[in-house]
């Protein structure tokens, strides 16, 4: 399993922790403001100090990644679909290899109409993963019918684990509100837990915020998109959201960096 060292080694850095910025948004939703061009928001990422990218097959063609870490994300839906909470498998981890990919990503909504097939899909992706030594994001987010809250703790932890007995590498989640909850979460997590940003929030320091706490309780990284390649500046953002993974700082240094008032 060389290759998949290597390849995860490019994703989590040697201090176990991970700062990912996802750029799929442009199947889902359009393209929205920040990623117009991906190729641009990706120099002022790499120059951030972004450790890697997440983009569909398209463009990871044309970016380059100048030594980050790429991830090709394998599944895709659109909002305006008939079925707006399922996701279908639109790219092949083969596919993924030939573009030069560190790891692919699959997005599940656990308690979505469709989490069956969904499901299904995620355990063919990570039968390929373990073919080709491919390491695996899964992105397990409680949405559906019967999910009161896409933060709610146990929901939380109950999509995280799914992810992780479905053999995911990272698992990329939403943030339960407290430290103690999400402490939960990541102790029933037997792999790697990196926060999600969802919508762009209505405050740096709410975001930094939600950041900091859930590293204090175990997390390993983030993967945010809009709330960093939304930012007036993604390369100051992405750099202060690499002091606090990596560096350990308070949310009060990363706002000073930013010239933001604590």
């Amino acid at each position: 399993m060389i290759g998949r060292e290597r390849r995860m080694g490019r994703i989590l850095k040697p201090d176990g922790k991970t700062l990912i910025v996802p750029m799929d948004h442009g199947v889902s939703v359009g393209p929205i403001k920040g990623i117009t061009d991906l190729r641009e928001t990706t120099k002022e990422l790499v120059e951030g100090g972004a450790d890697a990218v997440l983009m569909h097959r398209g463009w990871a063609r044309t970016v380059d990644t100048q030594g980050i870490g790429l991830i090709v994300h394998v599944s895709a839906g659109t909002s305006t679909g008939p079925k707006p909470l399922h996701k279908f498998v639109v790219c092949s981890v083969q596919e993924a290899i030939r573009l030069g990919a560190d790891a692919v990503s699959f997005h599940v909504n656990v308690g979505s109409e469709t989490e069956d097939e969904q499901l299904e899909a995620l355990g063919a992706i990570s039968d390929q993963c373990s073919l080709f030594g491919m390491p695996l994001v899964a992105m397990m987010y409680p949405r559906g019918p019967k999910v009161a809250s896409e933060h709610d703790p146990q929901a939380v932890a109950h999509a995280s684990r799914i992810g992780a007995e479905l053999g995911a590498d990272i698992v990329k989640t939403n943030y339960t509100g407290s430290i103690e909850s999400f402490k939960e979460v990541v102790r029933s997590c037997p792999v790697p837990v990196v926060v999600a940003g969802g919508p762009k929030m209505g405050s740096v320091k709410e975001l930094l915020v939600m950041v900091r706490d859930s590293m204090l309780a175990g997390g390993r990284g983030v993967s945010i998109g809009r709330n960093i390649f939304q930012h007036s500046s993604p390369k100051l953002m992405t750099a202060a959201m690499r002091k606090i993974v990596h560096e350990g700082s308070t949310v009060e240094e990363a706002m000073s960096f930013l010239g933001e008032v604590p």
